[in-house]
Protein backbone atom coordinates (compact mmCIF):
# COMPACT_ATOMS: atom_id res chain seq x y z
CA UNK A 1 0.00 0.00 0.00
CA UNK A 2 1.27 3.57 -0.82
CA UNK A 3 -0.62 7.02 0.19
CA UNK A 4 -2.66 8.50 -2.93
CA UNK A 5 -1.20 11.62 -4.52
CA UNK A 6 -2.09 13.86 -7.05
CA UNK A 7 -6.28 13.27 -7.82
CA UNK A 8 -6.74 10.25 -5.25
CA UNK A 9 -8.73 12.21 -2.11
CA UNK A 10 -6.79 12.51 1.02
CA UNK A 11 -7.16 9.54 2.94
CA UNK A 12 -7.52 6.98 0.43
CA UNK A 13 -4.69 4.58 -0.71
CA UNK A 14 -3.50 2.84 -3.95
CA UNK A 15 -2.13 -0.29 -4.15
CA UNK A 16 0.64 -0.52 -6.47
CA UNK A 17 0.37 -4.22 -8.25
CA UNK A 18 4.00 -5.66 -9.48
CA UNK A 19 4.54 -6.52 -13.13
CA UNK A 20 2.30 -9.36 -14.57
CA UNK A 21 -0.25 -10.01 -11.14
CA UNK A 22 -4.12 -8.60 -11.06
CA UNK A 23 -6.28 -7.52 -8.41
CA UNK A 24 -9.12 -10.17 -7.75
CA UNK A 25 -11.73 -8.57 -5.46
CA UNK A 26 -15.06 -9.73 -4.92
CA UNK A 27 -17.82 -9.06 -2.26
CA UNK A 28 -19.84 -12.16 -0.16
CA UNK A 29 -23.30 -11.71 0.05
CA UNK A 30 -26.31 -13.50 1.52
CA UNK A 31 -29.39 -13.89 -0.20
CA UNK A 32 -31.03 -10.56 1.03
CA UNK A 33 -27.82 -8.89 -0.08
CA UNK A 34 -26.40 -8.50 2.99
CA UNK A 35 -22.57 -8.54 3.50
CA UNK A 36 -21.44 -12.34 5.01
CA UNK A 37 -18.19 -11.55 7.48
CA UNK A 38 -15.42 -13.53 8.66
CA UNK A 39 -16.41 -16.05 5.50
CA UNK A 40 -13.54 -17.93 4.64
CA UNK A 41 -11.59 -17.98 0.92
CA UNK A 42 -8.79 -19.96 -0.37
CA UNK A 43 -7.59 -19.26 -4.24
CA UNK A 44 -6.03 -21.94 -5.34
CA UNK A 45 -4.01 -22.99 -8.92
CA UNK A 46 -4.94 -25.52 -11.18
CA UNK A 47 -3.56 -28.09 -9.68
CA UNK A 48 -4.71 -27.37 -6.23
CA UNK A 49 -2.38 -25.74 -4.70
CA UNK A 50 -2.99 -22.82 -2.21
CA UNK A 51 -2.10 -19.04 -3.63
CA UNK A 52 -3.60 -17.02 -0.73
CA UNK A 53 -6.40 -17.38 1.68
CA UNK A 54 -8.32 -15.74 4.44
CA UNK A 55 -11.36 -14.08 5.89
CA UNK A 56 -13.84 -11.42 4.41
CA UNK A 57 -14.27 -8.24 5.95
CA UNK A 58 -17.09 -6.72 7.65
CA UNK A 59 -18.48 -5.67 4.68
CA UNK A 60 -18.22 -9.19 3.02
CA UNK A 61 -15.46 -8.33 0.93
CA UNK A 62 -11.82 -9.55 0.06
CA UNK A 63 -8.87 -8.64 -2.04
CA UNK A 64 -5.75 -10.35 -3.23
CA UNK A 65 -2.78 -9.34 -5.19
CA UNK A 66 -2.33 -12.70 -7.79
CA UNK A 67 0.57 -13.72 -10.61
CA UNK A 68 -2.03 -13.46 -14.28
CA UNK A 69 -3.25 -17.05 -14.51
CA UNK A 70 -6.51 -19.40 -14.10
CA UNK A 71 -7.56 -20.28 -10.35
CA UNK A 72 -10.47 -21.78 -8.40
CA UNK A 73 -12.01 -19.77 -5.60
CA UNK A 74 -13.66 -21.90 -2.99
CA UNK A 75 -15.86 -19.60 -0.15
CA UNK A 76 -17.48 -20.80 2.77
CA UNK A 77 -19.49 -19.53 5.94
CA UNK A 78 -21.01 -21.28 8.85
CA UNK A 79 -25.05 -21.84 7.76
CA UNK A 80 -24.09 -21.40 4.13
CA UNK A 81 -23.71 -23.67 1.41
CA UNK A 82 -19.95 -23.71 -0.11
CA UNK A 83 -18.74 -21.87 -3.33
CA UNK A 84 -17.04 -22.83 -5.49
CA UNK A 85 -16.00 -21.00 -8.83
CA UNK A 86 -13.25 -20.31 -11.75
CA UNK A 87 -11.49 -16.97 -12.44
CA UNK A 88 -9.04 -15.99 -14.85
CA UNK A 89 -6.53 -12.90 -14.18
CA UNK A 90 -5.04 -11.44 -17.02
CA UNK A 91 -3.13 -8.64 -19.01
CA UNK A 92 -2.58 -6.84 -15.75
CA UNK A 93 -5.82 -6.00 -15.39
CA UNK A 94 -7.58 -5.61 -12.12
CA UNK A 95 -10.60 -7.98 -11.67
CA UNK A 96 -12.96 -6.81 -9.16
CA UNK A 97 -16.70 -5.69 -8.47
CA UNK A 98 -18.07 -9.52 -8.00
CA UNK A 99 -20.45 -10.60 -5.86
CA UNK A 100 -21.05 -14.19 -4.38
CA UNK A 101 -24.53 -14.83 -3.19
CA UNK A 102 -23.96 -17.90 -0.59
CA UNK A 103 -27.27 -19.81 0.18
CA UNK A 104 -28.52 -20.72 3.12
CA UNK A 105 -29.07 -24.04 4.25
CA UNK A 106 -30.95 -25.30 7.08
CA UNK A 107 -28.69 -26.14 9.98
CA UNK A 108 -29.22 -30.01 11.10
CA UNK A 109 -32.68 -30.97 13.47
CA UNK A 110 -31.97 -31.14 17.40
CA UNK A 111 -32.24 -34.29 18.97
CA UNK A 112 -35.48 -34.88 20.69
CA UNK A 113 -36.18 -34.08 24.24
CA UNK A 114 -35.27 -36.87 27.12
CA UNK A 115 -32.59 -38.69 27.95
CA UNK A 116 -29.62 -39.86 25.19
CA UNK A 117 -26.74 -42.44 26.53
CA UNK A 118 -23.76 -41.94 25.04
CA UNK A 119 -22.47 -45.04 23.14
CA UNK A 120 -18.86 -45.63 23.52
CA UNK A 121 -18.54 -47.92 21.02
CA UNK A 122 -19.12 -45.18 18.41
CA UNK A 123 -17.27 -42.53 20.29
CA UNK A 124 -14.04 -41.50 20.86
CA UNK A 125 -12.08 -39.25 23.68
CA UNK A 126 -8.67 -38.27 22.82
CA UNK A 127 -5.77 -35.50 23.23
CA UNK A 128 -2.48 -34.49 22.07
CA UNK A 129 0.63 -33.18 23.75
CA UNK A 130 3.81 -31.45 22.44
CA UNK A 131 6.61 -33.66 23.26
CA UNK A 132 10.24 -32.26 23.88
CA UNK A 133 8.77 -29.37 21.29
CA UNK A 134 8.30 -30.71 18.61
CA UNK A 135 6.21 -33.83 17.77
CA UNK A 136 3.07 -34.12 19.14
CA UNK A 137 1.86 -37.09 21.19
CA UNK A 138 -1.80 -38.87 20.32
CA UNK A 139 -3.81 -40.67 22.97
CA UNK A 140 -7.38 -41.74 24.34
CA UNK A 141 -8.79 -42.65 27.43
CA UNK A 142 -9.88 -46.57 26.31
CA UNK A 143 -13.32 -47.06 29.12
CA UNK A 144 -15.88 -43.36 29.29
CA UNK A 145 -19.83 -43.30 30.17
CA UNK A 146 -22.10 -40.70 29.97
CA UNK A 147 -25.69 -39.47 29.46
CA UNK A 148 -27.22 -36.27 28.02
CA UNK A 149 -30.31 -34.97 29.06
CA UNK A 150 -31.91 -32.89 26.10
CA UNK A 151 -34.13 -30.41 27.43
CA UNK A 152 -37.65 -28.87 25.48
CA UNK A 153 -34.97 -25.84 24.98
CA UNK A 154 -31.84 -27.06 23.62
CA UNK A 155 -29.66 -24.28 26.00
CA UNK A 156 -31.11 -25.76 29.34
CA UNK A 157 -30.03 -29.07 28.39
CA UNK A 158 -26.98 -31.19 30.42
CA UNK A 159 -24.42 -34.11 30.11
CA UNK A 160 -22.43 -35.64 32.49
CA UNK A 161 -19.75 -37.54 30.75
CA UNK A 162 -16.53 -39.94 33.01
CA UNK A 163 -13.41 -41.49 32.28
CA UNK A 164 -11.69 -44.34 33.49
CA UNK A 165 -8.19 -42.59 34.76
CA UNK A 166 -6.13 -45.51 34.07
CA UNK A 167 -7.69 -46.58 30.73
CA UNK A 168 -5.31 -43.73 29.25
CA UNK A 169 -3.49 -45.53 26.41
CA UNK A 170 -0.49 -43.56 24.17
CA UNK A 171 0.11 -46.82 22.61
CA UNK A 172 3.74 -46.99 24.89
CA UNK A 173 3.02 -49.07 27.64
CA UNK A 174 6.13 -47.07 29.73
CA UNK A 175 4.84 -43.53 28.88
CA UNK A 176 0.79 -44.54 29.57
CA UNK A 177 2.23 -46.13 33.03
CA UNK A 178 3.49 -43.07 33.64
CA UNK A 179 0.94 -41.24 33.07
CA UNK A 180 -0.93 -43.23 35.49
CA UNK A 181 1.09 -42.55 38.25
CA UNK A 182 1.46 -39.98 41.07
CA UNK A 183 3.78 -37.70 38.52
CA UNK A 184 0.40 -36.90 36.35
CA UNK A 185 -3.33 -38.79 36.58
CA UNK A 186 -2.46 -40.55 39.80
CA UNK A 187 -5.00 -43.05 38.87
CA UNK A 188 -4.94 -44.99 41.95
CA UNK A 189 -6.08 -41.94 44.02
CA UNK A 190 -8.29 -39.96 41.81
CA UNK A 191 -9.25 -43.00 39.25
CA UNK A 192 -11.83 -40.99 36.93
CA UNK A 193 -11.99 -37.85 34.98
CA UNK A 194 -14.83 -36.21 34.85
CA UNK A 195 -17.07 -33.14 33.25
CA UNK A 196 -20.37 -32.08 34.00
CA UNK A 197 -22.15 -29.29 32.01
CA UNK A 198 -25.61 -27.62 32.23
CA UNK A 199 -25.22 -24.57 29.84
CA UNK A 200 -25.81 -25.38 25.65
CA UNK A 201 -24.54 -21.94 24.66
CA UNK A 202 -25.77 -21.60 20.65
CA UNK A 203 -23.45 -19.60 18.30
CA UNK A 204 -24.21 -20.02 15.07
CA UNK A 205 -25.64 -22.40 12.52
CA UNK A 206 -24.52 -25.86 13.82
CA UNK A 207 -21.35 -24.58 16.60
CA UNK A 208 -22.32 -24.72 19.70
CA UNK A 209 -20.81 -24.32 23.07
CA UNK A 210 -20.72 -26.62 26.12
CA UNK A 211 -19.75 -25.18 29.14
CA UNK A 212 -19.43 -27.27 32.23
CA UNK A 213 -16.48 -28.12 35.29
CA UNK A 214 -13.80 -30.63 34.48
CA UNK A 215 -12.45 -32.64 36.90
CA UNK A 216 -8.87 -34.25 36.83
CA UNK A 217 -6.25 -34.91 39.06
CA UNK A 218 -9.11 -34.34 41.95
CA UNK A 219 -9.04 -30.83 40.59
CA UNK A 220 -12.31 -28.80 39.45
CA UNK A 221 -11.82 -26.40 36.77
CA UNK A 222 -14.39 -24.10 34.24
CA UNK A 223 -14.45 -25.49 30.93
CA UNK A 224 -15.74 -24.98 27.53
CA UNK A 225 -16.06 -27.48 24.76
CA UNK A 226 -16.40 -25.79 20.94
CA UNK A 227 -18.43 -28.42 19.46
CA UNK A 228 -20.16 -28.64 16.07
CA UNK A 229 -23.28 -30.33 16.07
CA UNK A 230 -23.84 -33.08 13.48
CA UNK A 231 -27.09 -34.14 13.18
CA UNK A 232 -29.65 -37.10 13.84
CA UNK A 233 -29.65 -40.36 12.31
CA UNK A 234 -31.06 -44.18 12.43
CA UNK A 235 -28.52 -46.84 13.52
CA UNK A 236 -28.36 -50.13 12.00
CA UNK A 237 -30.75 -51.43 14.69
CA UNK A 238 -33.42 -48.65 14.32
CA UNK A 239 -32.18 -46.91 17.17
CA UNK A 240 -32.08 -42.55 17.21
CA UNK A 241 -28.53 -41.18 17.30
CA UNK A 242 -26.76 -38.50 17.24
CA UNK A 243 -23.56 -36.64 17.02
CA UNK A 244 -21.55 -34.40 17.36
CA UNK A 245 -17.81 -33.40 17.51
CA UNK A 246 -16.03 -30.88 20.02
CA UNK A 247 -12.59 -29.64 21.21
CA UNK A 248 -10.57 -27.75 23.82
CA UNK A 249 -7.56 -26.66 25.14
CA UNK A 250 -6.46 -27.16 28.82
CA UNK A 251 -3.19 -26.31 30.71
CA UNK A 252 -1.51 -29.26 33.09
CA UNK A 253 -0.82 -26.39 35.54
CA UNK A 254 -4.55 -25.68 35.76
CA UNK A 255 -5.25 -28.93 37.40
CA UNK A 256 -2.01 -29.66 39.39
CA UNK A 257 -0.19 -31.59 36.85
CA UNK A 258 2.78 -30.08 37.08
CA UNK A 259 5.25 -32.77 36.69
CA UNK A 260 8.21 -31.91 34.31
CA UNK A 261 11.51 -32.80 32.94
CA UNK A 262 14.14 -30.36 31.34
CA UNK A 263 16.40 -31.09 28.91
CA UNK A 264 19.00 -29.66 27.06
CA UNK A 265 18.87 -26.45 25.79
CA UNK A 266 15.96 -25.55 27.92
CA UNK A 267 13.53 -27.64 26.35
CA UNK A 268 10.53 -29.09 28.06
CA UNK A 269 10.49 -33.04 27.54
CA UNK A 270 6.13 -32.10 28.01
CA UNK A 271 4.37 -29.21 27.18
CA UNK A 272 2.12 -27.34 29.08
CA UNK A 273 -0.88 -27.42 26.75
CA UNK A 274 -2.91 -30.59 25.87
CA UNK A 275 -5.63 -30.22 23.24
CA UNK A 276 -8.64 -32.37 23.90
CA UNK A 277 -10.98 -33.80 21.17
CA UNK A 278 -14.26 -35.32 21.46
CA UNK A 279 -16.11 -37.63 18.72
CA UNK A 280 -19.37 -38.63 19.90
CA UNK A 281 -22.63 -40.77 19.23
CA UNK A 282 -25.46 -40.59 21.49
CA UNK A 283 -28.48 -42.91 21.80
CA UNK A 284 -32.06 -41.69 22.78
CA UNK A 285 -33.20 -43.63 25.91
CA UNK A 286 -37.25 -44.55 25.43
Amino acid sequence: METGAGSSPPGSATLMLPPMAGLLSCRVLDAVHQPVRQARFEVTDPIGRRIVSGETDPYGGFVAAVPEGEYRLAVTAEGYAPYLGATTIGDGTQHGGAEIVLAAVEPPLLPKPGHWELDPSHSSIGFTARHIGMARIHGRFNTFAGAVRIADRMEDSSMHVIMDAASIDTGVRLRDDHLRSADFLDAQRHPTVEFYSERFIHRSGSRWAVAGALTLHGVSRSVTLDAQYLGVGTGMEGETRAACRATAELHREDFTLNWQSILAHGIAAVGMSVEVALDVQIIHKA
